[in-house]
């Protein structure tokens, strides 16, 4: 097996680059909404209120390993390094649990008001991701 990779194009590491940024959004989404304080939490609604306080541990644990998945896997991209692709693939899964509960389970947008625009948006670009890892993978960028 060779160990050498491709030399990738720019474009390869813009999108890794815009793909870290975008996963580090979702780390500081992660860590806000997790150690929210209480006077953030009681500027909340009641129905909000009542979200946060009575979210599942395993939506909490999904939302986490989807961005942290997303960030190492964006890291991994970087580095070039063919891992980027199965961690990807662990956030892709995660986030889809994370929005199953939040549009079906909890029907956060009418708890909260917010748009569709916000998890369709992370669903297509985490697809991207992976569908681009898998991509620069066959291409042998990715060692």
């Amino acid at each position: 097996m060779n160990k050498t990779s491709i030399r990738p194009s720019i474009n390869f590491y813009i999108i890794s680059s815009l793909a870290l940024i975008w996963n580090l959004i979702g780390v500081f989404a992660y860590l806000g909404q997790t150690f929210m304080e209480e006077q953030a939490l009681s500027s909340l609604s009641k129905n909000e209120h009542y979200y946060f306080f009575n979210m599942p541990a395993w939506v909490t644990a999904v939302f986490a390993s989807a961005v942290f998945s997303g960030v190492f896997g964006s890291v991994c991209m970087l580095l070039k390094k063919r891992i980027a692709k199965i961690l990807y693939s662990i956030s892709i899964v995660s986030l889809l649990a994370h929005q199953v509960y939040n549009l079906f389970i909890q029907e956060y947008i009418v708890i909260s008001g917010v748009g569709l625009l916000l998890p369709i948006s992370t669903t297509v670009i985490g697809f991207f991701l992976l569908w681009y890892s898998h991509e620069v993978s066959k291409q042998g960028v990715l060692n």
